[in-house]
């Protein structure tokens, strides 16, 4: 089955569906009884990135089934995301988040939404779906398209899923949380409800952001195989 759209399709359910049951139902509750915080985690990280690899094994092998030809254009697209990307990357992982496992304490300070929580509260999961999205027209072909869309619509929809926990975790701080932020980047400052502070956000997480884009960029022909030919 290797090398075939039914690998991929398999290997998709299989990393998504085990992404889904171990965070999102009652099978997280009973894990983490059972192994504790800790022992979960560790479950959970195994699963994911075992399952992660043979989604993209199977990715980098299926069959090419070209469905569009994209416009010389769309090779401009990531070009231009990836480094707003790359900046919600690292400012994300590096920034205390309520919204982030065994971090709900941190709604309780005097900002519970510092730096780049002020763009969106979910800045990692915009990373991946901001990566995904963008790499989807470029390609053009059926597997790329499952291979992205899925990624996207879990990593967007996970956002959902996140918010509707964390009201459940966090109580009354999660109103103090969801009236300075959004879950849409630049919504809840758009609206009013807060400011950008770049100051916040910090040059060393820009530049490092802008570091992980370049390097992304310059190795994009040694991990995939294909130079990045802009017209």
């Amino acid at each position: 089955m290797a090398g075939t759209f039914a690998s991929l399709i398999v290997s998709g359910i299989v990393f998504h569906g085990s992404h889904v049951v171990l965070s999102s139902t009652r099978l997280r509750g009973n894990l983490r009884d059972q192994l504790g915080e800790r022992g979960y985690l560790a479950l959970y990280s195994v699963v994911s990135l075992a399952t992660f690899a043979w989604f993209v094994t199977a990715y980098i092998h299926a069959p090419l089934l070209v469905l569009w030809h994209p416009p010389a254009w769309m090779v401009y697209v990531p070009l231009v995301i990836m480094p707003v990307a790359s900046i919600l990357l690292i400012a994300g992982y590096s920034t205390p988040n309520p919204t982030a496992v065994g971090m709900e304490r941190v709604a309780g300070d005097d900002d519970p939404a510092p730096g780049i929580l002020r763009v969106t509260r979910h800045p990692i999961m915009w990373a991946i779906g901001l990566w995904a999205l963008s790499h989807i027209g470029p390609n053009g072909d059926l597997a790329s398209l499952v291979f992205f869309a899925s990624l996207a619509l879990l990593a967007l929809g996970g956002t959902v899923l996140i918010d509707r926990k964390k009201r459940l975790a966090l109580g009354s701080n999660w109103s103090r949380l969801a009236e300075v932020t959004s879950n849409v980047p630049f919504l809840a400052i758009i609206a009013g409800r807060t400011r950008l502070r770049p100051h916040e956000i910090g040059l060393l997480r820009l530049v490092a952001g802008l570091l992980l884009y370049a390097v992304l960029l310059l190795a994009h022909p040694i991990y995939t195989g294909y130079p990045i030919v802009i017209p």
